[in-house]
């Protein structure tokens, strides 16, 4: 196993990217945080301790709507920070949710945001309000440690633990990998919610599996209980596909390698799928999961952020030679892969039974995004989402659910409480006529927040979909549903590299146009124009559309018909992604 502390010694990291000299500096993520939170002159943080807030939990974002304004009346941007909340398996008790709806109002922009990693996130939270935002939620035993950085993020699970006992033992399990993967650091404690600093003198170890270097970049792992691919299994770092056998969890298929994110005009970057390596017992995911960290901790590329993923890794190693290297750390071999399928990447909306006889609602919030629209809204006229759900928390002892496909399930109803939850979707105006086209829809949040953002995403897609329902109608496909998905870069957060339709933003109103991916999450789409505006979109998808409609086959789905018919070709694989 190679040593990571004799590989990356402090007087060679000057050949390394700019952020491993950081993380090595950091004293374990505290920097100069503490000094950067009590200065009131600037919303803003220094530019080290800005990468070190994303291990954390937040970013540093502005508002850039407001930019020239605020530039030409001499002030800085508008500096505020998004929230992210880790919560593994996405599963939150009413009672949390009172709170998170709470802090939404008293520090952030008053609403909530249900992200594609199946967690909360809050916008607009400025500096001042940011301790007492994480000190109220650590109240209720939520917390946003690792929800960013370069270590394992929020583990995603099935969109409902409750559904039946094995989606509950799949929730658990990524609760565990979550706790087992942690830092050690007591950095967020001291630093955000006042907790005194113990030394333990200058050996001080206190980051047994991340060492003071950390990963090299972000880290992902999903569990999926197939037949169900609601998490989209394929895009995580690791990705563990449940067997079952006899009606009980025997064990997983283990799949590594999977990553969204590229850069515009650099071929060596790609989004990539994972692939599936072998099965192990139930019993030996979480050092699975441990071990596949400490090979891209020790294996991952340093030098450049650009090409620092797993995916890379793997692709560099080959997949022979990283499984080789991960049984080595292992100390023993991956068994042979076992059969599995997977029929979607959708999930259950309205109201559904789970095993045990209690009731779940799943409800379709587009773009996760959960607020208060005006009467006058021109996409969500009257909706009341924020407030209803705070209605409903208040009516009922259950749970609150977020999904991977930025939807809410309202869990654990009892049978006498689903009257009184209808009437307060009636009374919010909460339910809104979806087709299956906009319910498997996904977008990014983009701009104005994201600094990344280069096209509208959230904001644009619902005036899109409008236009693309039409189109469906017109072809006698209202009912049919087709993954599509939109971001506002190519970083990949709305996974639109899987979707049968993708738009990833190039410029202001100008996007990307990706076609051939699978309802599900079994395969990449490939780009079939590029820099193109919404009249052109509509130019190139209505006469597609149409002619799927009339020359589709039985159960074929717009991604395979793409395929099928010549209009694209498939993508088998990650270093196939460009080519055409």
């Amino acid at each position: 196993m190679t040593d990571i502390i004799a590989k990356l010694r402090d007087e060679d990291l000057t050949t390394y990217a700019a952020n491993e000299k950081l993380k090595v500096d950091s004293d374990y993520l505290r920097g100069q945080l503490m000094e950067d939170m009590a200065d009131i002159a600037t919303g803003a943080v220094s530019d080290g301790d800005l990468q070190l807030t994303k291990f954390h939990g937040f970013y540093l974002q502005d508002d850039r709507d407001l930019r020239s304004e605020r530039r030409q009346q001499k002030l800085e941007p508008l500096y505020s920070f998004m929230v992210r909340l880790r919560i593994p398996g996405g599963r939150l008790s009413t009672a949390q949710w009172l709170v998170m709806d709470r802090v939404a109002t008293d520090y952030a922009n008053d609403t909530l945001r249900v992200t594609t990693r199946q967690t909360l996130q809050y916008h607009g939270v400025f500096k001042r309000n940011l301790r007492a935002h994480l000190k109220t939620i650590n109240d209720v035993m939520v917390d946003t440690i690792a929800a960013c950085g370069d270590v394992n993020r929020n583990v995603t699970s099935t969109a409902n633990p409750h559904r039946s006992r094995l989606h509950l033992e799949l929730f658990k399990l990524a609760a565990k990998i979550s706790d087992h993967l942690l830092p050690h650091t007591r950095a967020y404690h001291e630093i955000f919610l006042g907790e005194e600093r113990v030394y333990g003198g200058p050996d001080e170890v206190v980051e047994p599996l991340y060492t003071k270097h950390y990963l090299p970049r972000k880290f992902k792992i999903g569990l999926a209980l197939p037949p169900d691919n609601e998490i989209d299994i394929h895009t995580n770092d690791i990705g563990f596909i449940a067997i079952v056998e006899g009606g009980e969890i025997v064990g997983f298929n283990v799949a590594v390698g999977g990553g969204m994110g590229s850069t515009h005009g650099e071929p060596d970057t790609y989004p990539r799928i994972s692939d599936v390596i072998g099965y192990v017992p139930v019993d030996k995911a979480v050092d699975v999961a441990e071990k596949i960290m400490l090979v891209q901790r020790d294996n991952g590329d340093r030098k450049s952020r650009k090409h620092a993923r797993v995916k890379y890794t793997v692709d560099t190693m080959g997949l022979e030679g990283f499984k080789a290297e991960l049984e080595n750390y292992l100390g023993y071999a991956l068994e042979p892969t076992r059969d599995y399928r997977f029929d979607t990447t959708g999930d259950l909306l309205g109201w559904y039974q789970g095993e045990d006889g209690l009731w779940h609602y799943g409800l379709f919030v587009e773009n996760g995004r959960v607020k208060d629209y005006p009467e006058d809204s021109p996409i969500h006229a009257g909706m009341k989402l924020k407030s209803g759900l705070k209605a409903i928390a208040e009516s009922f002892d259950g749970d609150i659910v977020m999904s991977c496909n930025q939807n809410v399930i309202i869990s654990n109803v009892p049978e006498a409480a689903k009257a009184c939850i209808d009437e307060l979707l009636d009374k919010f105006n909460m339910v809104k006529s979806a087709t299956p086209l906009r319910q498997h829809s996904i977008a990014c949040v983009a701009l104005p927040t994201c600094g990344l953002a280069m096209a509208e995403s959230e904001r644009y897609l619902p005036t899109l979909l409008d236009k693309l329902d039409a189109v469906m109608r017109d072809a006698g496909l209202e009912q049919d549903p087709i993954v599509l998905r939109m971001t506002g870069c190519p970083n990949g957060c709305g996974r639109p590299f899987m979707a049968e339709i993708g738009f990833v933003g190039k410029a202001i109103g100008r996007y990307n146009l990706y076609l051939g991916g699978n309802f599900t999450g079994t395969r990449l789409n490939k780009m079939y124009r590029e820099n193109i505006d919404e009249k052109t979109i509509l130019e190139e998808l209505t006469p597609m559309i149409h002619r799927y409609a009339r020359e589709r086959e039985p159960g074929e789905c717009f991604g395979d018909f793409v395929i099928r018919v010549g209009i694209i070709k498939a993508t088998v694989n990650g270093l196939d992604f460009h080519t055409q």
